[in-house]
C-alpha cells in the first residue's frame, strides 16, 4: 500500500501554479514536487532537473513507447510526461508528491490514483490572468492570446477538482493550499495508513 499522499495541482498559465508549488515545498520536508519531462525548450532562468527535465521529441517518444509515463499530454504543441517509477517509488518510501500538471494529465492521474488529491488553482480575474502573463514577457503577442484561450477552457475543468484556491494575494492562496495539504494528512485514511502501529496499539489495550 502507497503511504504518501500524492497532491496535483493544476491551473491554467500564468495563474502562479509553480510559484506557490515552489513556496510550500520549501517549506515542508515531507512534500517533494514531481519533475515531469517536457520537449519545451527551457525558459531563462529554469534549470534541466531542477524546473523539468528538458529532453528532445525523440527522447520523449522512446520513453512515451517503453510505457515510462504514469501521464502524458502535448500543451501548446510540446510534449509533457511524469515517470511512473519515480513517483510509485516515493509514495511507497511515505513521501508526499506534489505534481503541476494540466487539466488532462490530471484526469489520467485521477484515473489511475482515486485517492489522489486535486486542487485548481484561479486567478482573481480574466484581466489579472492577461496582465501576469505579458508581465512574464516570455511570450509574443500571439502566444499570450493562445494561452487566454486555452485559459479559458482549462478553467471550465475547476469542477474536476476536490478543492479550488484563488490567487489573488499570494500569501493568502500560500496559506490555502499549505491548508489543503495539511487537512488531507490528517484524515482518518490517511491516519490509518501512517499511523498503524499507534492506532493498533491504542485499539488494543487492555484496561
Amino acid at each position: 500500500m502507497n503511504n504518501g499522499i500524492f497532491f496535483i495541482v493544476t491551473a491554467p498559465s500564468g495563474a502562479g501554479k509553480t510559484s506557490l508549488v515552489n513556496a510550500v515545498v520549501e517549506s515542508d520536508d515531507s512534500l517533494c514536487v514531481s519533475i515531469s519531462h517536457t520537449t519545451r525548450p527551457a525558459r531563462p532562468g529554469e534549470i534541466d532537473g531542477g524546473n523539468y527535465h528538458f529532453v528532445s521529441k525523440e527522447q520523449f517518444m522512446k520513453m512515451l513507447e517503453k510505457g515510462e509515463f504514469l501521464e502524458n499530454a502535448e500543451v501548446y504543441g510540446h510534449h509533457y510526461g511524469t515517470s511512473h517509477a519515480w513517483v510509485k517509488d516515493k509514495l511507497k518510501s511515505g513521501t508526499d508528491v506534489i505534481l503541476e500538471i494540466d487539466w488532462q494529465g490530471a484526469e489520467q492521474i485521477r484515473n489511475l490514483f482515486p485517492n489522489a488529491c486535486s486542487v485548481f488553482i484561479l486567478p482573481p480575474s480574466v484581466a489579472a490572468l492577461s496582465e501576469r502573463l505579458q508581465a512574464r514577457a516570455q511570450d509574443d503577442s500571439e502566444t499570450i492570446e493562445n494561452r487566454m484561450r486555452q485559459a479559458v477552457n482549462e478553467m471550465t475543468h475547476m469542477a474536476e477538482a476536490d478543492y479550488a484556491i484563488i490567487n489573488d494575494n499570494f500569501g493568502t492562496a500560500k496559506e490555502d493550499l499549505n491548508a489543503v495539504i495539511r487537512s488531507r494528512r490528517l484524515t482518518v485514511k490517511a491516519q490509518e495508513t501512517r499511523q498503524t502501529k499507534l492506532l493498533d496499539n491504542l485499539t488494543r489495550v487492555d484496561l
